[in-house]
């Protein structure tokens, strides 16, 4: 008997209908359309209108509602309303369920005012973008270099090395066991997809451990591969960075001292105990998800071998620094964002100063150690200045952290690595679709203003709460076409649950979840939530579904939306696998209302 009922789930099919079509798109409907059966081209129209469709008028060609429902009855007969083509409830459903036709996000294109300088905006970052894999013993390529510019990353770190015969440069994690890439096919991919997924400026940061002679080698090199894209300013220091408006396609290149990368490191072992207060901790139901575990018991040899490597690069301090100092002209003028910490401490390093700006790099441990006792000096510096925080040395396994930190300080480069996966990088993808996925996301307003008293915001200060967010779960689809038939259970239909929350701030930061829908393919939650937030400019909305199983749930598709593009109403919200690439058919249906 247990054979057969396994065959009827296997072939059972759920067709549009009474039974998958929620209630409140019903309701939905009944009111547009005036409680007849049928909703035809005005009625949708005034749907669209009440939602915020920006092509709702009526006065293009073919407006939105027309493409709809054109769309939508599409090779199929068409249920005449008063002689024209109209939709039935069901249609409307498979409208509002339509990733194409009505998508979560308001903007699909650029809206941001992109006429402010370089530092009024958050960069989409990568950190040590030529590793394919560990900071240790990977392979080094211009692949991730690719990958990451075609999915909109507009910062790409090199680190610069001699070769074996000192006559040519190299890329590659320095004093690790990592293989190299040449310096020209890194160069050479740069220019090939630098806008193949945005027209806004790429910069490349540069780790610089070369002699004059390479330094000038480079120079000429960065000409013949760049030439007239490349820019650099006239004059020796900038007073102010350029807009990405006025840098669309351009490449510029950014170098700090080599002392700056011996520091990182050797404070990576001073700090590794270090836990940011900002942080709520490695939790399954923390804001901003458990990350790959930093590997500190596993890697307790790779620990010591770091050791040793740390203090071989002290011996060599002063020759690196001694080379940046005969540094060749050529090469110290292609510098458009000079970087490098001054002398002092980190918050000596903090003071702008008002006849040039620059580029500042603090470690995450850094970051929350200053933060800690003078978060309003970051934000400060940041209105003019650039800031990039980079992860700890012990991330050998490529590993991420929170990017609220950085964000909530007006950190315009915060630098991940690229190379992985995992919830931390979910977050940084989901960040940058906001402004048309350009890479470039204009800073809220609150981060850019200074009082007249000369105050500026305070992350660590109590906030009042800004506007609720409902969020709905409606339904899901998609994964008998995606997932094989047994993928999940062998003998029966999958249990799948949805958890939604918010990652931001660590007031806004929360997660909750569904009930779990027994046996079923197209799962109906009809579950509502409710988030209070405080800091909605930069928060996110979390999603991810996985299957219930008694010894471990299996995954089944997350998500990350940026509170500030959500589109009201109801919405299809497409799920991505943990690597970060978009299923082909699952999805979810749910709702946004701000309050």
């Amino acid at each position: 008997m247990g054979t057969y009922k396994c065959c009827i789930f296997f072939t059972r099919r759920f067709a549009p209908g009474e039974a998958s079509t929620p209630e409140d798109v019903r309701t939905l409907f009944s009111r547009f359309s005036g409680g007849t059966p049928y909703m035809g081209v005005d009625e949708l129209r005034r749907y669209l209108a009440a939602t915020g469709e920006p092509d709702a008028g009526g006065d293009a060609e073919m407006d939105a509602a027309e493409r709809i429902v054109d769309r939508i009855l599409q090779g199929r007969s068409r249920t005449p309303r008063f002689g024209k083509p109209a939709l039935t409830v069901d249609d409307f459903h498979s409208f509002l369920f339509s990733e194409e036709l009505n998508p979560p996000i308001r903007q699909a294109k650029v809206h941001h005012n992109m006429n402010a300088p370089l530092s009024h905006y958050f960069i989409y970052t990568g950190h040590n973008s030529y590793l394919t894999g560990n900071q240790l013993s990977s392979d080094c390529s211009d692949a991730p270099i690719i990958k990451a510019l075609q999915i909109g990353v507009r910062v790409i770190e090199l680190d610069m090395w001699p070769n074996s015969s000192k006559d040519d440069i190299d890329i590659l994690h320095g004093r690790t066991l990592t293989a190299p890439v040449s310096l020209l096919k890194c160069l050479t991919s740069i220019k090939e997809y630098a806008f193949v997924a945005s027209p806004y400026p790429v910069i490349i940061t540069l780790e610089d451990h070369l002699t004059s002679d390479l330094q000038a080698k480079v120079a000429k090199m960065v000409l013949e591969v760049f030439g007239d894209i490349l820019y650099y300013p006239e004059s020796k220091h900038l007073q102010e960075f350029p807009s990405p408006e006025a840098l669309k396609g351009r490449v510029l290149l950014s170098t700090k001292p080599p002392k700056e990368y011996l520091e990182a490191k050797g404070g990576t072992m001073k700090d590794r105990g270090t836990v940011p207060k900002f942080s709520k901790g490695e939790n399954e139901e923390s804001a901003w998800g458990r990350e790959v575990p930093d590997i500190q018991d596993e890697l307790q040899d790779a620990n010591k071998h770091q050791d040793d490597l740390l203090y071989r690069e002290r011996d060599v301090d002063e020759d690196e620094k001694k080379a940046r100092k005969n540094a060749p002209l050529e090469y110290k003028h292609l510098i458009t964002i000079k970087a490098g910490k001054p002398k002092g401490s980190v918050v000596d390093a903090l003071k702008s100063d008002p006849d040039k700006v620059r580029r500042l790099s603090l470690s995450e441990q850094e970051l929350a150690k200053v933060a800690a006792r003078h978060g309003p000096n970051i934000v400060s510096f940041t209105q003019r200045n650039l800031l990039r925080i980079y992860p700890k040395g012990t991330r050998f396994n490529s590993s991420n952290y929170n990017p609220f930190l950085g964000w909530v300080h007006g950190a315009q480069m915060v630098a991940f690595n690229m190379q992985g996966y995992g919830r931390a990088l979910w977050l940084m993808n989901g960040f940058y679709k906001a402004n048309g996925g350009c890479g470039y996301v204009k800073k809220p307003d609150f981060l850019m203003q200074t009082c007249p008293d000369g105050k500026v915001f305070d992350p660590t200060a109590d906030l009042p709460v800004k506007t609720t967010l409902k969020v709905k779960v409606y339904m899901g689809d998609g994964w008998q076409q995606d997932f094989k038939q047994t993928h999940f259970d062998s003998y029966s239909p999958p249990d799948f649950y949805v958890k939604v929350g918010i990652a931001g701030v660590p007031s806004d930061s929360t997660m909750k979840k569904t009930r779990v829908v027994e046996d079923s393919w197209v799962p109906v939650w009809e579950e509502q939530f409710t988030f209070q937030l405080t800091v909605p400019e930069i928060a996110l909305v979390r999603v991810e579904v996985h299957e219930y199983d008694v010894n471990e749930d299996d995954f089944g598709g997350q998500t990350v939306l940026p509170v500030s593009e959500l589109w009201p109403g109801v919405r299809t919200v497409p799920l991505f696998d943990h690597q970060g690439f978009k299923f082909k058919s699952v999805k979810l249906l749910m709702s946004f209302e701000f309050v």
